[in-house]
């Protein structure tokens, strides 16, 4: 029966990718979708405080735009934010947002990202043209003749003046396309538990026994997640769910994790990369031959970048998808139905082609070492561990970190690298020289610092079992969305990490 139904999810896919997607448009054609995206933000959004405050009248095509609207964090929308909070209207967007999406991470507490209803569309519609993307391209149906599950946040929400308030992955399980609602696993009660270590336990508990076919969520806590179910049942994991065929991942970079995950499941399963956030779900692999991720052009978000050598000016020039070339690294930039205006959301891309326009997430704009001068950035130490690890086969990674370690007497500065193994290197020194080598030949920065004795060669920590769990669980942002930075450029965290170990 379930296999009657792929033409019926061709068709839905031929609309979505007309209507929604438009992969196949060139480079000029994205831009220009895009500024008329733009257009009607500005037409709409006229009359509202943002739009008086910024002269949204005056504004006539994207070079006014730049010249009224200037790029913003959240410290700097947190004025429209706090009145919005109170339950005034027409502040970013016109009437009222439907929900926020809390998140954590600020100098000065919880995020508080406005959710209209039409910038849910965007959650919803990315998230399901990925699925149906997979379905066509595997020809088959047999991944949805079972349970879904994704590991995420607890749906409880709060109230106030009008507006929900609770995590992304809450308010998202309210609005579950309803042919998935029936498969969606764990149930509502396990799935609104808040202490994170007894919820994976429940999820564990609940999903045993059951015919578990995709599976999405941040890789440290699905890896936690199978850790648990291996654990109570001294099985693999594909041993527990025969017929799991898809692992839908983001957040964090995979490499680093992959291995471990398939070990744990006990053989290579299918993998996409999606790239979501609070503020819009940006682009998702929509091919299983290709890794990079196709950017959503046509889903209520104006996208703009900024060559990340030019942050540190004043006035950083700002282009298009029009204007975007491949290899170079870009700040993410983005206006949404939402009312987030040329909102700078803290990730960094490359563009790996343009026709149609994909890309791959190569950081954040401040997570990078720079305390010397290096500028070393995640990607760079992502892709160096990558490296030495598949030379040095015995090696697992479970999670690292890296940070300066800055020593102003006897010795030299140095990167520290705080690695928690699964399997630990036959020769730790070696691998310690092959990280820094790969390091040195991916940013000349570092290099130069090395070859004048500015700095010595890395040095690796190798931590106990646990310890980023435990670090998490000390700040309290155990599991759901939340990840453990890859990079630092002072010590702190450095420090706060090795007290615990």
């Amino acid at each position: 029966m379930m296999y009657k139904l792929l033409p019926f999810f061709q068709k839905f896919y031929r609309i979505l990718d007309s209507s929604y997607s438009i992969q196949d448009k060139t480079q000029n054609e994205a831009d220009t979708i895009q500024k008329k995206i733009l257009e009607k933000f500005i037409k709409k959004s006229k009359t509202t405080e943002f739009g008086i405050d910024h002269n949204f009248k005056k504004i006539r095509n994207y070079k006014d735009y730049k010249r009224n609207v200037s790029i913003r964090d959240y410290e700097d929308i947190k004025i429209y934010i706090e009145k919005i909070k109170k339950g005034k209207k027409n502040i970013l967007w016109p009437g009222k947002p439907k929900y926020f999406a809390k998140t954590s991470g600020t100098t000065s507490g919880a995020k508080f990202i406005p959710i209209t209803k039409e910038s849910l569309k965007n959650q919803i519609n990315s998230a399901t043209h990925l699925l149906i993307s997979y379905l066509i391209d595997k020809k088959s149906l047999k991944s949805i003749n079972g349970k879904v599950m994704f590991i995420s946040g607890s749906p409880n929400l709060i109230e106030k003046n009008g507006i929900k308030i609770g995590r992304l992955s809450g308010i998202v399980n309210y609005h579950q396309p309803k042919y998935l609602k029936h498969m969606i696993l764990p149930s509502k009660e396990v799935n609104k538990i808040e202490d994170w270590e007894k919820k994976i336990e429940k999820i564990a508990d609940e999903t045993i026994g059951k015919d578990l076919r995709i599976l999405g969520g941040i890789p440290p806590w699905v890896q936690m997640y199978f850790d648990i179910l291996t654990k109570k049942t001294g099985k693999k994991i594909k041993e527990i769910f025969p017929n799991l065929t898809l692992l839908c991942h983001g957040g964090v970079n995979f490499e680093p994790y992959k291995e471990n995950l398939f070990n744990s499941i006990g053989k290579r399963i299918d993998t996409l990369e999606t790239f979501p956030a609070s503020e819009g779900f940006f682009a998702y692999q929509n091919l299983m031959k290709d890794e990079d991720l196709l950017l959503q052009i046509n889903s209520g978000i104006f996208y703009e970048f900024i060559d990340t050598k030019e942050l540190e000016n004043k006035y950083p020039k700002r282009i298009t998808v029009g204007e975007v070339n491949l290899d170079t690294n870009y700040a993410l930039i983005i206006t949404t139905n939402a009312g987030l205006w040329s909102y700078m959301i803290g990730d960094t891309v490359k563009f790996t082609s343009l026709n149609p326009l994909k890309i791959k997430v190569t950081g954040r704009t401040k997570q990078f070492i720079s305390a010397f001068g290096e500028h070393v950035i995640v990607e760079e130490v992502d892709l160096s561990l990558k490296k030495a690890c598949e030379k040095f086969k015995e090696v697992k990674i479970v999670e690292y970190t890296v940070g300066p370690k800055i020593i102003n007497k006897k010795g030299k500065s140095h990167h520290i690298w705080l690695i928690e193994f699964k399997n630990k290197p036959n020769n730790l020194s070696l691998f310690e020289n092959e990280i820094d080598k790969n390091l040195q030949e991916l940013n000349s920065y570092y290099k130069d610092l090395i070859q004048d004795n500015v700095l010595s060669t890395l040095k690796i920590k190798v931590l106990k079992r646990e310890s980023f769990i435990n670090f998490m669980k000390s700040i309290g942002k155990l599991g759901g969305q939340n990840k453990v930075p890859r990079l630092s450029n002072n010590d702190k965290l450095i420090s706060k990490i090795l007290k615990l170990n």
